[in-house]
């Protein structure tokens, strides 16, 4: 049987979720002035996300509030961080509004789950708690996309110093810089390849140097080593440099400097590792003397 108190309750989160819908319509919108830019541009050679079909159940949610919520509800939307994972903005929405209504939802059913052992909970608290983790949990998705693009463009630079050893063995052998390019990422077993033998062939089939799509990629994802090795590519395809040498250095450069922040990053956590031995010697010291002040202090 419902009761008054789960009604008023439910009532509440409802409250709080309608008010932080009017507060969210009320913000002003800012449009992304590179999204603009971008969708006016006239030489635009390929786009980044496209308006995706619906297949799963979280970008259909995305898709339904990119129609109805206002722009400025989403904040701000990490387009390389996306478009690096291949994750649609959809997708992204209907995780962020999935999340959200979690935070909303959770604060409740606690509630709803301590009155019933007996526990009086007053119906300001729920109601406070949904909206607040309600926003904290929205954001989460931003974190998390945040973090596994790092990731990703850690390991799309290792792969990248194997991919220029590789595309340098084969100018030597007198390919192309082309044939180059693209015969080094036949080699299978990292997402890495695949992607830059997606961007090849795009750039083939539009009749674009490999060095022009490759720097609209790098421009894209946020990938600085990209872009450099475009522009030594460049150089070779046009004015028929040499690259074989400065192909090796830029590799050797890129793997030392990614193990010296190994090494600095090791260095950290055995730093951190410490702490807790010194603590216990600490704690293991004053359970040493406190047995000894206690006497002293104590009167006899």
């Amino acid at each position: 049987m419902i009761t008054g108190l789960q009604v008023a309750m439910v009532a509440g989160g409802l409250i709080g979720l309608g008010l932080s819908l009017l507060v969210a319509r009320m913000l002003p919108v800012e449009p992304d002035l590179a999204d603009v830019l971008e969708r006016v541009s006239s030489n635009r050679t390929r786009t980044t996300t496209t308006a995706p079909v619906a297949r799963t159940g979280k970008e259909r949610l995305g898709l339904w509030g990119i129609r109805v919520l206002p722009p400025g509800l989403w904040v701000r939307t990490p387009v390389r961080e996306l478009a690096l994972l291949r994750i649609s903005v959809a997708q992204f929405y209907g995780e962020k509004l999935t999340f959200a209504g979690l935070g909303l939802a959770i604060p409740p059913t606690l509630t709803l789950l301590f009155n019933s052992l007996g526990l009086g909970i007053p119906l300001q608290m729920p109601a406070f708690a949904s909206i607040s983790l309600g926003v904290v949990m929205f954001f989460v998705p931003n974190y998390n996309a945040l973090e596994e693009a790092k990731k990703a463009r850690y390991e799309f630079a290792w792969v990248l110093s194997a991919y220029l050893d590789l595309v340098a063995l084969e100018r030597n052998m007198g390919a192309g810089v082309r044939q180059a390019m693209e015969s080094a990422t036949e080699l299978e077993g990292s997402w890495v390849f695949t992607r830059l033998s997606e961007e090849l062939a795009r750039s083939r089939w539009s009749g674009l140097p490999p060095w022009d799509a490759l720097h609209t990629l790098a421009t894209e994802l946020g990938l600085p080593e990209l872009d450099d090795f475009a522009d030594i590519m460049r150089l070779s395809g046009e004015e028929g440099a040499g690259v074989y040498a400065t192909l090796r250095a830029r590799s050797a450069a890129m793997r030392a400097a990614m193990l010296n922040d190994e090494i600095a990053r090791a260095n950290a956590v055995g730093e951190r590792m410490t702490i807790p031995g010194s603590l216990l010697g600490v704690i293991f010291m004053a359970l040493l003397v406190a047995p000894a002040l206690l006497r002293m202090l104590t009167p006899t």
